[in-house]
């Protein structure tokens, strides 16, 4: 790669950091391409020229993060399911917030529904994988305890476990794993 091509990459990661940062605190709608430039230290004409638009720039957000916690979570999926339910624990201290509010706001972004349905289809197969059911279960069971792992494994759940019921991570890890190691087979 040259050295102009590893600068263009830089930008780019510069300017998708700047979306990512103002999106983490700032609604979709009041974010502005001058305010995403300045923060990466670009004009807003190189933020246009780059990814297009303020919607196409969200996407590559989005994708960009979603790939990395994509990564995250398949690695903790080989785990035993207690060290899952701990870096599952950990990934939601970094984004679940951020994910919760990409679920919000996707409508309000072209392409971004999309994006978050391919999240929320990544997260089930996840949960499959990562806590394997006992196979002698009965099919109607099987799926019964699938639905609430993939429940007790949501951002949702993460949230109302910390904010709502005020737990720190310590203790919303011991709650999921309370609710989660029974339903799957003794080890």
């Amino acid at each position: 790669m040259t050295a102009r091509a590893k600068d263009a990459e830089r930008t780019g990661e510069r300017i998708v950091d700047a979306m990512l940062g103002r999106f983490e605190t700032t609604p979709y709608e009041h974010i502005r391409i001058d305010d995403i430039a300045a923060d990466a230290g670009v004009t807003g004409q190189t933020v246009l020229r780059r990814f297009g638009s303020k919607p196409a720039l969200m996407n590559a957000t989005v994708e960009r993060e979603l790939a990395r916690i994509v990564a995250a979570r398949e690695a903790a999926a080989h785990a035993s399911p207690g060290e899952t339910i701990g870096a599952l624990v950990t990934h939601y201290e970094r984004y679940g917030a951020l994910i919760l509010k990409t679920y919000a706001e996707a409508p309000l972004v072209p392409g971004l529904p999309e994006i978050a349905a391919q999240g929320r289809v990544f997260h089930v197969d996840w949960c499959r994988r990562a806590f394997t059911l006992d196979p002698s279960l009965a099919e109607s069971e099987a799926a019964r305890r699938t639905g609430q792992i993939i429940a007790i494994c949501d951002a949702t759940t993460w949230r109302i476990l910390r904010f709502d019921g005020g737990l720190d991570p310590a203790q919303t890890e011991i709650a999921l794993r309370e609710l989660l190691l029974p339903l799957l087979p003794s080890r």
